[in-house]
């Protein structure tokens, strides 16, 4: 399965993974999930997974969840830029122009973190909600400029493939459930071939709702 769909309409394929350990975890992927619709056509949501927390241990274990879209056509008319991504190949202006829309999309996820009540004050800490843009079509973009291990907290720049999306068991298990068949633009593996070889040996559940949620 192609990464993008464009059939010289422009549409976009993304992927966003969601995350949350503060609060009413399933409210917040709810609402932010409600935000989202805003900007993209959902197509699939993987079920919801709990999760061991990676990287900074000592924190309640997060919910996670990715969901498949398609960027409203709304949204892309209201950057004006719908054309452009439309003929987007390898040529430096036409590439510079992708940035600037995926970079004007991911603004918009992270208005909505905003929103919500995120706090960026510890790498890898407790958040009430956390929205990561996986892909963004089959575009690969930044991956040459970026410090990908330690960005910092303040330094959101859009870098797609996410740069640690590949290493990470709570993103891989609900992207392997939607779209099995997708294929990571920068490694050319399935999603799946790619958690099979994952050292990563972290926890992570389906997530079963009790009866009072």
């Amino acid at each position: 399965m192609p990464n993008t769909r464009d059939p010289g309409g422009g549409e976009i394929t993304v992927y966003i993974g969601l995350g949350s350990n503060l609060g009413d975890r399933e409210a917040n992927l709810r609402e932010a999930s409600s935000r989202i619709q805003e900007l993209i056509k959902v197509v699939r949501r993987s079920s919801i997974y709990e999760t061991e927390p990676v990287g900074l241990s000592e924190q309640p274990w997060f919910l996670n969840q990715v969901i498949e879209g398609i960027v409203l056509q709304d949204v892309r008319q209201a950057v004006s830029l719908s054309t452009s991504y439309a003929t987007c190949d390898e040529a430096d202006d036409k590439l510079s122009v992708c940035r600037t829309f995926a970079q004007a999309f991911l603004s918009e996820l992270l208005k909505i973190e905003t929103d919500l009540g995120r706090e960026r004050t510890i790498v890898n800490g407790p958040r009430v909600i956390d929205i990561d843009l996986l892909l963004f079509g089959d575009r690969i973009i930044d991956h040459s400029k970026e410090d990908k291990e330690s960005p910092g907290i303040d330094q959101i720049t859009v870098v797609v493939p996410h740069p640690r999306m590949h290493t990470r068991r709570f993103v891989l298990e609900p992207l392997c459930e939607i779209a099995p068949d997708l294929i990571h633009p920068i490694l050319q593996k399935t999603f799946p071939e790619i958690l099979a070889s994952l050292d990563d040996h972290s926890i992570v559940r389906r997530y079963e709702p009790t009866a009072n949620s």
